[in-house]
C-alpha cells in the first residue's frame, strides 16, 4: 500500500489545517520538546497534508526511519515486525469534520501528528526498535505481547515526561493529538504516578475513555533503561527465549 496523495480532497486538506494548527498551538506550551523539535525537523505544515515520500526521505537521512502505510489496526506480530525494520505503521486516511474532537480508530492525524515527531529523535525510535525485538522474541505469547503492548500504552501512546527545568510535559502520541486530554491529562495530577515498570505492566487501561493514571518519565533516559527490567521480569515470569531469530 502507499499514500495516493492526489486522492485527497479540498475537505481533507481542511480538516488536516484545522487539527494541525489547533491541536499545536494547544500544546505547544504543554508538549515535550522531543515532540516540538520532531515537528519542526519534519518540517510539518497547516497547509499541506504531510506527504510520506518527503516524510520519508528526511527520516531515512536523520534516523533511517520509513512510515509503512497500513488500511488500519494490524496484527501484533505484523506490527511489530515492521517497528523492528524501522517501519512505523500509520494509515492515509483522515477524520470528517463532524469527527474533529474525538475519533476511536486512530486515523491519519493521530499517527502522523502524534508519532512521527518522535521518529526523527533517536533515542526514542531506538527505543522503539529494542521494545519490538524483544516482542518477536515472546510472539506467541498472548500473555507477554499484552504486557508489552501496556508498556507501550503508557510511554508511546499516553506517557508524560518530566522536562529538564522539572515541569511534566506530554509524551504519548494519544495525548498530543488529542485536543481534550492535552489538557485533561495536566491537570488531574492526582493521577500521575512515578514511573515504574513491574507496576505499569499490572496496570489496566481503556481505550475508549480519558486515561485514569499517568506514569511520568525523568527523562528519555528512563525509557531506554526501562527494557532492561522489561526483560527481566518476562525472564522470571516466563523463561528466557533464544534471540537469535531476533536481529539487531
Amino acid at each position: 500500500m502507499k499514500q495516493e496523495y492526489n486522492k485527497y480532497t479540498s475537505v481533507d486538506f481542511d480538516v488536516w489545517k484545522i487539527l494541525f494548527e489547533s491541536q499545536l498551538l494547544l500544546v505547544k506550551d504543554k508538549a515535550c520538546s522531543e515532540f516540538l523539535k520532531g515537528v519542526e525537523t519534519l518540517q510539518f505544515k497547516g497547509e499541506k497534508i504531510v506527504n510520506f515520500e518527503e516524510i520519508n526521505a528526511i527520516l531515512l537521512r536523520v534516523t533511517g526511519w520509513q512510515i509503512q502505510v497500513v488500511p488500519g489496526l494490524i496484527p501484533p506480530a505484523d506490527f511489530f515486525k515492521l517497528l523492528h525494520e524501522k517501519k512505523f505503521c500509520a494509515a492515509t486516511w483522515l477524520r470528517n469534520m463532524d469527527q474533529l474532537d474525538y475519533l476511536e480508530e486512530p486515523d491519519m492525524f493521530h499517527d502522523v501528528f502524534g508519532h512521527i515527531p518522535y521518529l526523527a529523535n533517536p533515542h526514542i525510535s531506538s527505543f522503539l526498535q529494542r521494545l519490538a525485538g524483544i516482542a518477536l522474541q515472546y510472539i506467541s505469547n498472548e500473555k507477554v505481547i499484552e504486557m508489552i503492548a501496556t508498556l507501550y500504552w503508557y510511554t508511546i501512546e499516553f506517557g508524560l515526561i518530566k522536562s529538564k527545568d522539572g515541569y511534566v510535559k506530554i509524551f504519548g502520541a494519544g495525548i498530543v493529538s488529542s485536543p481534550g486530554e492535552s489538557i485533561y491529562c495536566l491537570e488531574q495530577r492526582q493521577l500521575h504516578q512515578p514511573f515504574d515498570v513491574a507496576t505499569i505492566l499490572k496496570t489496566t487501561y481503556r481505550k475508549d475513555v480519558f486515561q485514569s493514571t499517568y506514569f511520568v518519565l525523568d527523562s528519555l533516559e528512563q525509557l531506554e533503561l526501562s527494557l532492561l527490567p522489561l526483560q527481566h521480569i518476562l525472564d522470571e515470569q516466563f523463561g528466557s527465549v533464544s534471540k537469535k531469530s531476533v536481529p539487531g
